[in-house]
């Protein structure tokens, strides 16, 4: 299923979402959808590293220079920090895959929003680099975070469905 989902998130991202924002203010960046779906008994290096490539092929598509792969890497480093502290005290199995069906809709919703702000936080403030835009890129964070996760969520439902 993995390498589904990183040729599905890659191709959305690039033909679809990559000239699609409202207002010049809220972006999708769907492609983070593949990194917060790894599976978790991925070790945490490779999952750094598989985060660091797909970064890198988005950056040359979109001409940043980085700025993709370094909120990637970000936001596979601390991914596991963010599911132990979401994780109930009898724990997941940890080969279970993460989506919406298999951790139910609220687990799913804190964790994705969690890494969704915090990537999109990161991949803003590098494209600002000064607080003379500032509120322009809490604004870009908080819209593109929204749009991102309700694009995120209606995927996981269209691709992952109950089966009966």
């Amino acid at each position: 299923m993995p390498i589904f989902l990183i040729i599905l998130f890659w191709v959305l991202q690039i033909l679809i979402f990559r000239n699609f924002a409202f207002f010049n203010m809220a972006f999708c960046y769907i492609y983070i959808g593949f990194i917060l779906m790894l599976p978790y008994e991925i070790p945490h290096l490779l999952t750094m590293i598989i985060a660091m490539a797909f970064g890198f092929t988005i950056d040359i598509f979109y001409d940043t220079v980085g700025m993709h792969m370094a909120a990637c890497v970000f936001i596979a480093y601390i991914r596991p920090y963010v599911i132990n502290v979401l994780t109930p005290r009898g724990g997941y199995d940890a080969t279970m895959e993460i989506s919406i069906q298999s951790l139910g809709f609220q687990w799913f919703a804190s964790y994705a929003a969690v890494l969704i702000f915090i990537h999109h936080t990161l991949l803003f403030a590098i494209e600002a680099w000064g607080l003379n835009v500032f509120f322009q890129a809490i604004g870009k964070i908080v819209l593109s975070s929204i749009f991102t996760f309700g694009v995120f969520t209606l995927l996981q439902f269209l691709l992952f469905s109950r089966k009966r």
